[in-house]
């Protein structure tokens, strides 16, 4: 990596490492230690997905108008600012008010982050990059919550503001170390005229008349519904209710999701990074498929309590071996499917479809996993082969290059897959 490179991974990794120190607590800390209830920590929760979705739409055009840095600056700031806020917040208008600034700050944050990665990578780099990104982002989230849980005392309110606190410097040091990369290309973005004169084609109007992108979009909304969606929802519910395991045995099951994710995922690279991208994503689907049949067998099996808790912990580490297999793929696709004037909108684009089933899949999932045991296996295995029909049919969209950009760029040039109101022609040297 270049150095502009490695510090970018390492303020995205300090930042997780910050996160880590809070999100495992925030609805003990909301509904318990500031003694607001359970019904404002819910709201808490829920507002982290509404301020997403609202600063989103926004974001894109922002990071392509004035370049990714100064919008992570502001991001990083904000987010302090929420966490802060947050760490002191002893009323429920309070906590509120601060959760909307904090979600806002860290949702900005990603596609900024995924803007950067792509300007400061080739297609040949990209790959590792994104993978490495996710690599440390688990790593900093485990252990900033092994971290955070060896300091909070809910008998001290204390405790947690000090976590709140280290989260906000954290982000500060994501907007410091951001401040001192030198971006391989200026700040912004100058819109490059087309053969006639005229300004090049953009907004939300080109990236919907762009088939592979919206079929990519579909595509990763079923990914985060059927996934991250139902971890600490309706995956969660369905363990305790239908598998009978401890509350405290998610706990190992998480651990052993992100241990899975943190060991494997450099092997994983190895295996794919040469490989068809769709083909690798509907691979994960069918190994998702099995993780569901597996958590079938932990609640409607009927065998032993202990043969029930390792199938739960294997379904939790089974999608972490999905995950690494997918961090190298659908990011460094996205970046690779974008024109070069809307890196950022698309990324942002992506993120929004990630937060919209973020949002939806613990509605969907919690009651079912609570209460509808048997439709609710059934149901997720279908999304799960869900994935795999649309990634192979997503394959038919994508050029080699796209598709396979290490086994079909050689030479380390990239065809750009463009709108469909756009010549489709063209291709440009890696960026």
């Amino acid at each position: 990596m270049g150095a502009a490179l490695r510090r970018i991974q390492l303020g995205s990794a300090l930042s997780a490492f910050g996160l880590g120190f809070t999100v495992p607590y925030l609805y003990v800390y909301v509904a318990q230690v500031r003694d607001l209830g359970a019904g404002t920590a819910g709201v808490v929760l829920a507002v982290f997905a509404m301020a997403a979705l609202a600063v989103l739409p926004f974001t894109g055009r922002a990071i392509d108008r004035r370049g990714p840095l100064p919008v992570l600056i502001v991001a990083a700031g904000a987010a302090a600012v929420g966490a802060c806020a947050l760490g002191l917040s002893d009323s429920v208008t309070a906590a509120v008010l601060s959760a909307v600034v904090l979600g806002a700050g860290t949702a900005v944050m990603q596609p900024a982050l995924a803007t950067m990665l792509v300007w400061c990578s080739t297609a040949a780099t990209r790959t590792r990059a994104f993978a490495m990104q996710f690599f440390l982002q688990n790593l900093g989230l485990g252990i900033g919550g092994l971290v955070g849980g060896q300091l909070v005392d809910v008998d001290r309110p204390s405790s947690f503001t000090m976590l709140f606190l280290i989260e906000a410097a954290m982000f500060l040091v994501l907007g410091v170390v951001a401040a001192t990369v030198r971006m391989p290309r200026a700040p912004s973005l100058p819109a490059t005229p087309s053969v006639d004169g005229a300004a090049p084609k953009g907004g939300l109007r080109v990236l919907l008349s762009h088939k592979a992108m919206v079929q990519l979009c579909v595509l990763g909304f079923v990914i985060f519904f059927a996934c991250y969606g139902q971890f600490e929802s309706g995956l969660a519910a369905y363990g305790t209710e239908a598998a009978g395991i401890e509350p405290s045995t998610l706990g190992i099951a998480l651990a052993a999701n992100t241990a899975v994710i943190v060991v494997a995922q450099f092997v994983v690279l190895r295996l794919v990074e040469r490989r068809r991208r769709s083909r690798v994503i509907a691979w994960v689907g069918l190994i998702w498929a099995f993780a569901w049949i597996v958590a079938g067998y932990a609640g409607l099996g009927h065998g032993s309590q202990t043969m029930a808790t390792a199938a739960m912990i294997s379904t939790y580490a089974l999608f972490g071996l999905g995950e690494s297999m997918l961090s190298p793929t659908v990011a460094p696709l996205v970046a690779d499917l974008a024109p070069e004037s809307m890196v950022g909108q698309y990324n942002s684009a992506f993120a929004l479809v990630k937060q919209l089933a973020l949002a939806v899949g613990p509605a969907v999932g919690g009651p079912m996993g609570a209460t509808l045991h048997g439709p609710y296996i059934v149901t997720f295995v279908l999304f799960s082969l869900g994935i795999t029909v649309l990634a192979l049919k997503l394959g038919r969209q994508l050029t080699p290059v796209q598709d396979a950009p290490l086994a079909a760029a050689p030479s380390r040039v990239v065809a750009v897959s463009l709108p469909e109101s756009e010549p489709a022609a063209a291709p440009t040297a890696v960026r």
